[in-house]
């Protein structure tokens, strides 16, 4: 713990602690370097010194450092980091010094505040909450005590953002490990996805709700009871309130993060009324962009299995969704994949893993839209005028297709439709695949030929062998994922428009594709297909293949980007 009067780098003398927790202490301080040596805050990381971990942790550390300084200079309602050092191994954070006090003086338990003020909190948070949120970035621990109301303008101000405490968590792991899933919240405000490690932009928003919830209700969130029959969050019996904002707070708080507010922005304009003068939200289709006007809904049943390949659990769901028409008579589905942060490759202990799935590393995805099916012949041939499939069928994949094939067909596609569609990258794929899971399959530990089409004959785990098939099948033939999307894994392997690489040394971390590597004529192949044994069909599994070269076992499945375009000047 360091001491008053310490001076560090020459620069900033600590005057007193104001708090100690599990990621470190944080000091009161001067800056001895400006003219009346204005007030400042110093955060100091405790490190743990395995040499290990640490190499892991500077690196973490420098990069995160970046991203709070973009952020502060983004607002002036979130802290600016004025400086960030390592000293004998250890780390620092220095930031603005705010002037005010946190939200825990204004929500108090056993005190409830009206709709009115609830509504003007509400827009007063998100509004600097979608600020963070249009760079991708999760705060993670959305709380009273970790939002500030400054005294000198009365304006809310966001800070310590859970980036800094997983740099700790790094650091005083005990085993060392650096792969382990990082959980960052506070119970009450964390929902479900975030407390096992797969945060994503609505977790926040998650967060906001309940801190709203709790200043209606007077009731701190985690004493707030819930249905046992499906997650969701009890508290109307304790507030008053109508039915406008009780609708707006359940979707906030929703169980299952498809059915919230994808982020603060759409929080934020679902609960702020239009300003006179001012237009309200529109979304254009643009050759660029994809119209939400007239998007559609879908039902289906999701399952997950056991190590055995038992059913453990059935789960109806629903998803987004807009039709191209193709002519002829011809559609293509293309689903609303929600933006969010996951962990991409394979974890040491998975079960025949390649060293090409590593290392694990986390990527942000913004949001887009994919096909619910891989591209089939109808649809094929209704673009490009031929079906090259060595199976045939309508609604089987169209398989023999290279990449060069698939590149044109997206080209053509896009001059017909005025939206661009392409390849997915290979973190869109993974991404979409997982559909939030992270075990080897995302209907679990294992699969088993009644969910997939792939060969069995080497089953993975304790999965008796199944029915080998030898071919494709229809597509929409099996369960979907979480997301609403069939036979991402098996039936055929689907193209992506990245280069091989070997690993993922230096690779994107923000949802793109990798366009360069040892040899830009090898392209990245992901799935499986029908004639694949259990792990190839894995959602972390990669392969490879020239681009020019044709395989009935290749095929391809599209994407189209989701942009929103708010009041353009026209």
């Amino acid at each position: 713990m360091l001491t008053p009067g310490v001076i560090l780098r020459n620069r900033y003398k600590i005057i007193y602690i104001l708090g100690s927790g599990g990621f470190g202490d944080t000091y009161l301080a001067v800056d001895l370097d400006l003219p009346n040596q204005p007030k400042c805050v110093v955060k100091h990381l405790k490190p743990n010194l395995d040499p290990a971990v640490l190499q892991v942790v500077r690196r973490l550390f420098d990069s995160e450092a970046q991203v709070l300084y973009r952020l502060g200079n983004d607002s002036d309602q979130i802290p600016r980091l004025l400086a960030h050092f390592e000293e004998q191994g250890e780390f620092y954070l220095v930031q603005e010094f705010v002037d005010g006090a946190d939200l825990s003086k204004e929500i108090i338990p056993g005190k409830k505040l009206t709709e009115q003020e609830v509504t003007k909190l509400l827009q007063e948070i998100l509004a600097i909450l979608a600020v963070v949120h249009k760079k991708n970035i999760i705060h993670r621990d959305i709380k009273p005590q970790n939002i500030m109301r400054r005294h000198q303008d009365s304006k809310i101000v966001l800070i310590d953002f859970g980036a800094v405490k997983e740099i700790n968590t790094l650091m005083v792991n005990s085993q060392g490990q650096t792969s382990v899933s990082v959980v960052i919240g506070t119970h009450g405000y964390m929902p479900s996805e975030q407390a096992v490690g797969q945060p994503k932009l609505c977790s926040d928003v998650y967060a906001v709700g309940m801190l709203a919830i709790s200043a209606l209700t007077g009731i701190q969130p985690h004493e707030l009871p819930k249905d046992p029959t499906n997650g969701e969050v009890i508290w109307l019996n304790w507030a008053k309130v109508s039915k406008k904002l009780a609708d707006i707070l359940n979707k906030m708080v929703a169980y299952d993060f498809r059915d919230r507010y994808f982020s603060a922005e759409e929080a934020l304009q679902a609960i702020k009324p239009p300003q006179r003068g001012q237009a309200p939200l529109r979304i254009f289709n643009t050759p660029s962009s994809v119209s939400t006007d007239n998007l559609q809904t879908f039902q289906f049943e999701t399952v997950t299995i056991d190590a055995r390949g038992n059913i453990t659990n059935r789960r109806n769901q629903e998803a987004k969704y807009f039709v191209q028409d193709l002519g002829n008579g011809v559609t293509l589905e293309m689903v609303k994949i929600p933006g969010g942060t996951f962990t991409m490759g394979s974890p040491e202990g998975e079960a025949g893993r390649g060293t090409n799935e590593s290392p694990q590393h986390r990527v942000t995805v913004p949001g887009f839209f994919i096909g619910k099916y891989a591209v089939t012949q109808a649809q094929y041939q209704a673009i490009m005028g031929t079906n090259p499939a060595y199976f045939k069928g309508e609604k089987r994949p169209v398989e023999t297709v290279s990449w060069d094939d698939a590149v044109k067909f997206c080209k053509r596609l896009s001059q017909k439709a005025k939206k661009t569609y392409s390849l997915p990258s290979e973190a869109e794929w993974e991404y979409a695949c997982r559909a939030g899971t992270s075990t080897p399959f995302y209907f679990g530990e294992t699969i088993t030929t009644d969910l997939i089409n792939y060969d069995s004959n080497l089953p993975y785990g304790a999965t008796p062998k199944g029915k080998y098939r030898q071919q494709t099948t229809d597509v929409g033939n099996f369960p979907p994922n979480a997301f609403g999307l069939y036979d991402m894994c098996g039936n055929i392997w689907e193209w992506c428009q990245d280069v091989y690489n070997e690993s993922y040394q230096s690779a994107p971390i923000d949802g793109s594709a990798w366009l360069t590597g040892k040899d830009n004529n090898v392209k990245l192949l992901r799935g499986g297909s029908w004639n694949n044994i259990t792990w190839n069909c894995r959602s972390a599994n990669r392969n490879r293949l020239a681009n020019a070269v044709r395989s009935y076992s290749v095929g391809f499945r599209l994407v189209a980007m989701d942009i929103l375009i708010l009041n353009p000047p026209f």
